[in-house]
Parts: C-alpha cells; structure tokens; sequence
C-alpha cells in the first residue's frame, strides 16, 4: 500500500481519506483529528474540512466530527496497542510513526516537579506527512561545497515550521553520501555522512534501516537526543559531514562546536524567518556570535514550491534573489 499511513486512522476516518482523490491524497501535508471538532486537513498551503459525505468543505458545521471512540482507537493504532511502552513519547507530546511521519499530540499535561512527566487524556491528533522528494537540493548544493578542499561548508538552513526544511535536509545528505552522479559533477567524491535523527523524521527508520534513501554512506543515529548523538557520531564513527535536525539548545551548540573544531563539516537546521532572529536564543547566538557557520540558507515557501536565499558566513547575500526549488506539490516537512 502506498500510503501506509492510511492504516494508523480508525475506519470511519480512513474510509474517508480514501475517498479522496489520489492526486489530493499525495498531496496532503496534515491531518487533525480533534475529538468533537471538524477534521481537517491541509496541503499545498490550504485548509479544509471533510465532511462526513467525503465532500471538502470550509464550513465547519458540515464537517465529520471524530467521537471519543474515533481518539481512542487513533491513539491504540498509532502506539501499535502499547501506550504505556511510549512514556517518552507522550512526554514530548509527539509520536514518530514507521516512514518518518509525525503526529503531534494534545491533552492534559501531568506534571512532576514543575515539569511535563506525560499527556492523558489525549484527545488531539495532528499528522504530518513526510515524502521525500530527490533532487529538491540540486540547485542549493553546490553554494554549499568547498570544492578546492573537497569539503561541504558548515550550513545552517533556517525556515518556519511546514518550508521544506527537514525535506531539503534529507536529499543534501542523500547527494553528499552518493557523491556527483552527474557529468557534470562526476569528480565529486562521495563522503561520510552521520544523521542523528532524534525525531526519527530524516531517515524515517524502520528498527534502525532507514525508510528514505539517505545515500550509501550514510549511518544513522535514530531516536538518539541531538547533542549526545552527535558526540557519539564524533567519537566512534569518524563521519566526514554530520547532519541534525532543529537544533536550538545550549548543548546543541556545544556539540556543533565540538564537531567544527574537530574539522566535520555540519548541516543543521532551525526555526526562524531570518538569521537576525537566532542571535537572541542563548545556543545559537553564541554560535553566530563566534562565525561558525559559513553558509546560512534561508528557505520560504511559496506558490510554486520552495525558494531559498544563501548567505555567507558574515551574512552577506550570496544569491541576489531568491531561487525556486521546485517541490511539484509534495510535502514540505
């Protein structure tokens, strides 16, 4: 089946996402389930509701409205019948499903010591829809290579959540492992590349193997926290380009320093609009502050897919305008 994720919705609700059009299916980005409330969904930038005849609609009254049965069989399939073996999981209020899909959770947060120990009483849903997409970074990486020491330049790609990052992401590791398959290319060798995917969202692991094509020299730490994965890629597996997703936190920074002074490129990710943003968050700011990465991409998403603007290291404007990195409708992770 190719849209497995089908199978995680409860009857009533899978029978009608089927019933949408395959061209819409492959298009969705997001599904939310809220108990007592419209279900909805998004993709290409649009919202809608279904109503309970399968139709679209933008009025809320007409849609299906998932009951309490529909949450508690949702959150049955999608913790594969054993809630109580994702303690962690509640905890950071999200679950990562085989294929690299993510589904956010609400519900009533239980405290232990001021702090969130996990959710109950789990009553919303929202899916998001990872699809890799090959080639989506052909026309960014090659600002982001040093080809005289045949090296990939520190990177930091930033964006609002649903631009394309962790998309982008994936296919630059994938062409960074491969190494240049093109004519044009064919003398770029090939190198080792560490992904430490907390959220399991990059590679989309299946009991380790990854579900998307991350290249053939790729080693993937899954479900492993950012920092300590990259320590761990750092000491034990001698990756050429490390690979990570969202960081933001002081020790996130600590780690990115440690592989840069240990001469592994890095190409990380963050949330934020522009890089005048990041200097206000502690880890970040200190490693703006310090120079260390030498590209910043910074991705907006638009009509046509997703364009890109490149800077240098002190932040000056590689490319004059932004350059369009066609998605053809697909997801935007």
């Amino acid at each position: 089946m190719a849209n497995e994720w089908l199978l995680l919705f409860p009857e009533k609700i899978r029978a009608l996402l089927v019933g949408l059009s395959p061209a819409l299916l492959e298009k969705l980005e997001e599904i939310r389930v809220r108990e007592g409330r419209p279900l909805e969904i998004n993709y290409s930038g649009k919202y809608h509701f279904i109503a309970g005849n399968g139709k679209l609609t933008l009025n809320p009254d007409e849609a299906y409205k998932p009951g309490r049965e529909d949450a508690h069989r949702l959150l049955d399939l999608i913790s594969n019948h054993s809630l109580y073996t994702m303690e962690e999981e509640l905890r950071k209020g999200f679950i990562t499903i085989p294929g690299g899909h993510r589904i956010g959770l609400c519900g009533r947060a239980v405290l232990s010591g001021g702090h969130i120990e996990h959710l109950r009483d789990i009553t919303g849903f929202n899916m998001r829809i990872a699809r890799e997409v090959k080639g989506i970074a052909d026309g960014l990486l090659p600002y982001l290579l040093d080809r005289g020491r045949q090296r990939v330049l520190h990177t930091l790609i930033l964006s609002p959540p649903q631009h394309g990052k962790t998309t982008m992401l994936r296919d630059l590791a994938r062409q960074i492992s491969a190494g240049g398959q093109r004519e044009r290319e064919a003398n770029r060798p090939g190198l080792k590349v560490g992904i430490v995917d907390e959220r399991s969202e990059i590679a989309g692991s299946r009991r380790g193997v990854p579900a998307f094509d991350v290249g053939p020299r790729t080693d993937v730490l899954d479900g492993c926290p950012k920092a300590e994965g990259m320590m761990m890629m750092i000491r034990s597996l001698s990756p050429d380009v490390l690979v990570a997703d969202e960081i933001g936190r002081p020790e996130d920074a600590a780690a990115v320093t440690e592989a840069l002074h240990a001469g592994i490129s890095v190409i990380a990710t963050a949330h934020g609009k522009e890089v005048a943003e990041l200097a206000r968050r502690p880890g970040l700011g200190n490693l703006l502050e310090q120079r260390m990465f030498e590209r910043y991409v910074i991705l907006h998403r638009t009509e046509a897919g997703t364009s890109f603007r490149v800077l240098d290291g002190q932040k000056r404007g590689l490319l004059p305008v932004p350059v369009e990195a066609k998605l053809g409708g697909e997801r935007h992770a």
